[in-house]
C-alpha cells in the first residue's frame, strides 16, 4: 500500500476528475441497521462529504423539520414527481413514501465541483415484510 497520492490529483478526495463532477455514493441496508449513523460519522470524518436530504409523504414526527431532516411532500405531490422521473430511487415503506430527488443531486454534484465533494445517499430496504420472503416494500430505482 502507498503513502503517495493517487495519480489523478485528487489528493484521495471523492472526485471525478473525467466527469467535472463529484461522486455519488449509495448507502442500502435494511431499515434500522445504522445507515444513517454511518453516513452521519462519515461526513464529520471525509472533508467535503455531504449527505443527501430524503423526500417522504408521511408526516414530520415531533422534533423533525421540513427541509432538515426530510423534505415533507404530500402524497399527491410524490406520485407526480414519480410520473415525471423525478426520484434517482423510490419506495412505498409502510403506506408512506421516501425518495431521493433526481434534480436535488444532480444540481448538487455540479454545485460543488470547485469543492471536489461527494454525496452520499441513504436508502432504505424493508426486507422481510410479507413474512413470505417477498418484499412488500421495494425499492424502486429510475
Amino acid at each position: 500500500m502507498s503513502n503517495s497520492p493517487p495519480a489523478d490529483g485528487s489528493q484521495g478526495r471523492p472526485f471525478d476528475s473525467a466527469q467535472g463532477r463529484g461522486l455519488l455514493f449509495i448507502v442500502s441496508a435494511p431499515s434500522g441497521t445504522g445507515k444513517t449513523t454511518l453516513v452521519e460519522r462519515l461526513v464529520q470524518l471525509v472533508p467535503n462529504l455531504h449527505m443527501s436530504r430524503s423526500y417522504t409523504s408521511r408526516t414530520a414526527r415531533t422534533g423533525e423539520q421540513d427541509g432538515v431532516d426530510y423534505n415533507f411532500i404530500s402524497r399527491s405531490r410524490f406520485e407526480e414527481m414519480v410520473r415525471e422521473g423525478g426520484f434517482l430511487e423510490w419506495a412505498d415503506v409502510f403506506d408512506n413514501y421516501y425518495g431521493t430527488c433526481a434534480a436535488d443531486c444532480e444540481r448538487f454534484l455540479h454545485q460543488v465541483v470547485e469543492q471536489r465533494a461527494a454525496i452520499g445517499i441513504r436508502i432504505e430496504l424493508a426486507e422481510g415484510l410479507t413474512g413470505d420472503g417477498g418484499d412488500a416494500g421495494a425499492e424502486r430505482a429510475q
